[in-house]
């Protein structure tokens, strides 16, 4: 059974579980932490590394969603270098692929340009990559465009988790890592998929799309998907 623990955050004491990490204790308590790859239900990773805060004690930062809470620990969420930290992350997704919002089917519901707004980016400070990537148009419903992928792996693990059909992975390593079909296959030719649309409403940017939108029409419905992997959860 769980044990309830008491923490501060940005110096309120709030109750928590020893089975909770730090972002889902702060957001049980109604405090803000920004995120990108995490989601209610799906494991949490760690790979945008947005979610980052200072604990008391503690010499670097750390990812508030694969960090379990302890009893006594102190937790700032806001600071001038958290601040700029995550500045730095979401100008690094801009630069790393072709984010062009003004073309894009989740214009003014994209995570990613929601988040740059809250936190006041406005520009980028880094050389863009220009990456010359794919779009997969294959699927008869779907479309996955590689210029808007921030490899947060949400699609990946709604699809092995929730659904359970295992059709996406990440491929290479670094700058060159790519979301990948099975084996390197085009997205229509997989035998696994199931056309759930999982994957493309757990997607905060619009690299994944259902075909027929126009610019700014295509809105993600992820909830659903955060309760059924909650059911899952439950179950198991």
């Amino acid at each position: 059974m769980p044990q309830k623990v008491s923490i501060r955050i940005d110096g309120e004491y709030v109750s928590a579980t020893d089975d909770q990490t730090i972002l889902e204790a702060a957001r049980a308590n109604g405090k803000y932490i920004p995120a990108l790859c995490y989601m209610e239900g799906l494991t949490p990773v760690g790979a945008c590394r947005l979610c980052i805060v200072e604990v008391a004690g503690v010499g670097r930062l750390l990812p508030a969603c694969t960090t379990p809470v302890q009893e006594g620990m102190s937790v700032n969420t806001k600071s001038p270098k958290l601040e700029s930290y995550r500045k730095i992350a979401v100008e690094l997704l801009f630069a790393e692929r072709n984010h062009i919002c003004a073309v894009c089917v989740s214009n003014g519901h994209c995570e990613l340009q929601s988040l740059a707004q809250k936190l006041g980016v406005t520009s980028v400070r880094y050389p863009y990559s220009y990456p010359k990537v794919s779009v997969d148009m294959s699927h008869e419903r779907y479309v996955l465009d590689h210029n808007r992928c921030i490899l947060c792996t949400r699609c990946v693990r709604a699809c092995g988790e929730v659904e359970g059909a295992h059709v996406w992975d990440v491929r290479n390593r670094g700058i060159g890592s790519r979301l990948v079909c099975e084996l390197n296959q085009t997205w229509g030719t997989s035998r696994n998929c199931t056309a759930c649309g999982k994957c493309v409403n757990v997607c905060p940017t619009g690299a994944m799309a259902e075909k027929g939108w126009s610019v700014e029409e295509m809105t993600k419905h992820g909830e659903p998907v955060s309760r059924l992997a909650a059911r899952r959860g439950a179950e198991l």
